[in-house]
């Protein structure tokens, strides 16, 4: 499922999703079908599944656009709101080519999409969360992070009643990095520790527990010269003082460009990765207590 909704999400149909232009608008419809058909609800009531931003909010030139969300009610502390995200948009086209964004961001989108439906079963089967998940789908991260800097001023959910921020942008290749290597089984896992110490430790057993991946910090360094904590939508939460995880499989020789495909996506990998965002998720809504941000 995760490989189906990635080639349809990166196929030609969608135009490589630009901020508010008829692509992106085809992946929020689709999405919303989506959600609607699963029995995931949206928050907004009925079947409006879109915050919709004002055109006046993007750069001169740049139509309206949305949000995508759902929502799974918490069945003890319905109140408190776990946030994953993903970002939707890409590049759009050119006089010469389609930039598919496989990987960027449509691996994300898949993974939130799959993650939605699990829990949904689980609540279905009498073991929903204990904690209410918002599944958020933002637009405009490509044109400076504007869909998540929109949802923190017009939050769906009070943002002091947010408990974390789960970002996944980028998780369904490989990098140089681990190509040269020659090992596949890792994620990127950057500011994990920024704001929670516990969420650090949350994060690392679930991984022992269910995923064995090796999570690599490196890009989560203060001193990282790259700045990847400050260059995706997890990072307008984090501002706010909202622990945040951000998912990230490292740049690749076609990050940004038209041969970001579907058909180069490591499926049986970014179906671990997002096991493992999933089972980071389950552990936080059930948990006994809130997620503490200690280190503010």
């Amino acid at each position: 499922e995760l490989s189906k909704h990635v080639y349809t999400l990166s196929s030609k149909d969608f135009e490589g999703r630009e901020t508010g232009r008829k692509g992106f608008h085809k992946a929020s419809k689709f999405l919303k079908d989506f959600y609607s058909s699963n029995g995931i609800l949206s928050p907004l009531g009925g079947d409006n599944y879109y915050q919709n931003i004002p055109k006046s909010y993007f750069k001169k030139g740049s139509p309206a656009s949305q949000n995508v969300v759902a929502f799974i009610e918490g069945s003890e502390h319905p109140e408190e709101i776990i946030i994953v995200s993903g970002h939707l948009d890409h590049l759009g086209t050119s006089a010469e080519a389609t930039y598919y964004g496989a990987d960027d961001n449509a691996s994300g989108t898949a993974a939130l999409m799959e993650m939605a439906q699990a829990f949904a079963i689980a609540k279905k089967e009498g073991h929903g969360p204990k904690r209410s998940i918002l599944f958020l789908h933002l637009t405009a991260e490509e044109s400076g992070l504007l869909g998540s800097n929109f949802y923190v001023k017009h939050p769906v959910y009070a943002l002091e009643n947010t408990v974390v921020n789960l970002n996944i942008d980028m998780i369904g290749r490989v990098d140089q990095v681990y190509k040269e290597k020659q090992d596949e089984n890792y994620i990127y896992v950057i500011g994990a520790d920024r704001l929670s110490t516990e969420l650090h430790y949350i994060s690392e057993a679930a991984n022992t527990w269910f995923t064995n991946l090796k999570l690599d910090y490196r890009y989560n360094e203060e001193d990282d010269s790259n700045r990847y904590y400050y260059r995706s939508d997890h990072y307008n939460f984090a501002y706010q003082g909202i622990p945040v995880i951000f998912y990230f499989n490292g740049e690749h020789e076609d990050y940004h460009k038209p041969t970001d495909t579907p058909d180069k996506i490591n499926y049986a990998l970014l179906q671990k990765r997002t096991q493992l965002i999933f089972a980071t998720t389950w552990y936080i809504a059930n948990s006994e207590h809130r997620l503490k941000a200690d280190k503010i």
